[in-house]
């Protein structure tokens, strides 16, 4: 619950400086820039689990469960993802250098070199596995404080694109740096102890294959629409859709993905010490996130066409349909986060990749086929009804989790 609290009370002051900022930013920046913006951070987000080696979740668990091993998994999990980085800065420059669109270079290289300190990244999954919520939180919240004063110079200084993306990163370095001086100060790093483990890289890689394949198909998932978009319409499609997209997951969905990240160290800790404790916060925290989601889209069918005619320019009102659609997402999503956590702590991972790629063929297909005539608004349908069968659908064909889930009600 002390965990909990704290990353919910990161979401809740994101949620207010996200209320007042991010619509100043949107309309300063236009439909058509915002596309572009959101266009590179999609493209790039298809390839970044080739740089996170899905190692967040996988370091987690092993912290919690061989806690005398914390400095070995922190260090190879640093070393492994900086080769990678390096993987990933070459093939982003050949790709740069061979694109056409050169509009768009220096955003995809402020954003790539960005990648250089989410490594840092590490010493966030230490501070989870160890329950510091606390830390986490006064590290976000005091470079929340720096970049909405640098976002708020933009705005009335009237910068242009480039100016936002290198906020981005900033607030990588920012969080980063932070993390670095608290643990340091504390003697919980140690660098003469930051040796590269072969051994233990290649059993951290190895448990992380399915969520590198599953966090790539999600990644193609999440920016297939955008692409589509671009394709079939234009920039000014993309923007739309990234204001609808803010509202709903920029806005909201990330407080049921805090809440459950918060939880997992918990939960995992419990699933191997007393089983009938952990199918009891599991239903707990079902009937939560159902609970939220159900809230999200009440409140966008209620409050959603006054906040874009109030809080948005009038070139993206024609947000107005795919939000009353897109606000239903958070039901279908927080059931299946809650579902991945439950594959991760019983060695499942290989159902999270049939789930997230038949949720990423039927997007690209109802995309292809509902975004050439209905705009975002069909972005919104394929992506809804895509997000209903990877989390709904799959989870009820698959026969071990309907076991789980007689379990859950048991102890009820």
């Amino acid at each position: 619950m002390n965990t909990t609290f704290w990353f919910s009370v990161e979401k809740l002051i994101l949620l207010i400086v996200g209320v007042f900022v991010m619509p100043k930013i949107f309309n300063a920046l236009g439909a058509v820039d915002i596309g572009k913006l959101k266009l590179a951070e999609s493209v790039l987000g298809m390839f970044s689990p080739l740089f996170f080696l899905g190692l967040s979740a996988v370091c987690i668990r092993e912290i919690v469960v061989n806690p005398k091993e914390s400095q070995r998994i922190i260090a190879t999990a640093f070393f492994m993802r900086f080769v990678a980085w390096l993987i990933f800065l070459v093939g982003f420059i050949s790709y740069l250098f061979l694109a056409d669109n050169k509009s768009l270079l220096s955003i995809y290289s402020v954003l790539v070199f960005g990648y250089l300190f989410k490594l840092t990244d590490v010493f966030e999954y230490y501070l989870l596995a160890k329950k510091r919520a606390k830390l986490i939180f006064v590290g976000k919240v005091l470079s929340l404080l720096c970049v909405v004063s640098l976002q708020y110079y933009g705005i009335k200084q009237h910068l242009d694109v480039l100016y936002f993306a290198q906020i981005i990163v900033l607030d990588f370095l920012l969080q980063g740096i932070f993390y670095f001086i608290v643990l340091r100060a504390k003697n919980e790093i140690n660098f003469k102890y930051w040796k590269f483990s072969k051994k233990l890289g290649v059993s951290l890689f190895v448990m992380a294959l399915p969520l590198i394949v599953s966090e790539a198909l999600v990644m193609v998932y999440i920016g297939i629409d955008e692409v589509v978009l671009k394709y079939f319409h234009d920039d000014h499609a993309n923007g739309v859709f990234a204001s609808v997209q803010f509202l709903v997951i920029g806005l909201c969905w990330t407080i049921g993905f805090a809440v459950i990240n918060a939880l997992y160290p918990s939960l995992a800790e419990s699933f191997h010490f007393n089983k009938g404790y952990y199918y009891k916060k599991n239903g707990q925290l079902l009937f939560f996130m159902v609970l939220l989601g159900l809230g999200i889209a009440v409140f966008y069918m209620v409050f959603g066409n006054y906040i874009l005619d109030n809080y948005f320019s009038e070139q993206y009102q024609d947000g107005k349909t795919a939000l009353l659609v897109f606000c239903w997402a958070p039901l279908f999503v927080f059931i299946g986060m809650l579902y991945e956590k439950h594959l991760l702590t019983t060695n499942r991972l290989k159902h999270n990749i049939y789930r997230f790629a038949l949720g990423c063929l039927s997007n690209l297909l109802l995309c292809c086929v509902l975004v050439p005539r209905y705009n975002v608004t069909g972005a919104a349908v394929a992506v809804l009804t895509s997000h209903f069968i990877t989390n709904i659908g799959y989870v009820a064909f698959d026969k071990n989790t309907r076991k789980d889930i007689k379990n859950l009600l048991r102890v009820q």
